[in-house]
């Protein structure tokens, strides 16, 4: 793990307090005020804690290979592959491949087996 990065992330996240804190005495109080040392404490450790969760959750989400695939769902379409008539599937760009079909005049959905299949075969997750 980075931990300058990490110390990083934390230090953007406090830099929510000053707004967490006012609307937390807001709802508190029922009027504006800038808040207590307790709000500013309370939502100090909050960002911390928050911060130190969601780290890992935003790494995910920036970095996972399997979210760099767009898919299009259509309903009652008949499956390139087997022919069934069903909830249809098609992998429309993925975007680590050289593969763009959104503009494709013919798409090929299929059903949710074939289409498992035709993933693996692009080697992206379905």
């Amino acid at each position: 793990m980075n931990i300058k990065r990490f110390a990083l992330y934390l230090f953007r996240w406090q830099l929510s307090t000053p707004i967490l804190a006012p609307v937390v005495s807001f709802f508190k109080f029922g009027r504006f005020t800038f808040g207590t040392p307790q709000d500013w404490l309370g939502a100090g450790v909050a960002n911390l804690i928050g911060g130190a969760i969601f780290y890992w959750v935003d790494r995910f989400i920036f970095t996972s290979k399997s979210l760099d695939v767009q898919w299009e769902v259509k309903s009652n379409v008949e499956c390139a592959d087997c022919h069934k008539v069903s909830t249809g599937y098609r992998i429309a760009v993925v975007k680590s491949k050289d593969y763009d079909k959104s503009k494709d005049k013919n798409p090929e959905f299929r059903c949710a087996n074939c289409c498992k299949i035709k993933a693996r075969e692009l080697g992206v997750m379905f």
